[in-house]
């Protein structure tokens, strides 16, 4: 399916590490053709970090979508009523979103952007980071695998030997498995 005239919520959450990863596929969903509005965990807004100054990841989203970023819960929450989204992306997606999604905890703009936009039967396309993906969120992994609507940019082992139980996504996916979520459709292999 063609990304022309579609809207993309596009979420960031806190694995800091990955966002320079993240920006060029918010551009390259924008440069198919789709709306991208982008969307910011409370931390991924406002937390300075060793990899980027808040502002900066602020402003490099914005640049790459051409659309201000939301952050608060009344700026997201629309989505649901007003059917505002085709597809939410939300790369990177951290354990700990992982586990709010796997639990129905909507307390932050991300989770209740997915909580919003979910009840419209339209995809959620996940692109996992985890330090603990192959421990504590292994399980969360499994349950949202299980569960409707949610579909995962396929992901590794990004440092099997000085962090074994860590998973990346393949985040360079992301533009062809937005495609195919937006038919049902889950990319394979989801290992890679």
């Amino acid at each position: 399916m063609e990304l022309t005239g579609k809207t993309v919520g596009f979420a960031l959450t806190g694995s800091f590490c990955t966002f320079s990863r993240v920006f060029p596929q918010a551009q390259a969903l924008k440069e198919a053709g789709a709306r991208v509005i982008p969307i910011f965990s409370f931390n991924a807004w406002s937390l300075d970090t060793r990899f980027f100054p808040a502002e900066e990841v602020r402003r490099r989203m914005a640049e790459a979508t051409g659309e201000e970023p939301l952050h608060t819960l009344q700026a997201v929450e629309p989505f649901g009523p007003q059917k505002l989204l085709d597809l939410l992306v939300i790369a990177p997606c951290t354990g700990n979103t992982l586990a709010k999604l796997a639990a129905g905890i909507a307390d932050t703009p991300v989770t209740l952007a997915a909580k919003s936009h979910l009840r419209n039967e339209r995809p959620l396309l996940l692109a996992v980071s985890t330090n603990d993906g192959l421990a504590a969120a292994a399980r969360n992994i499994g349950s949202l695998l299980a569960t409707r609507h949610y579909y995962f940019v396929p992901y590794g082992q990004d440092a099997p030997e000085g962090k074994p139980r860590s998973l990346v996504a393949h985040f360079e996916q992301i533009p062809a498995c937005a495609r195919l979520a937006l038919e049902g459709r889950q990319a394979q292999p989801m290992l890679q």
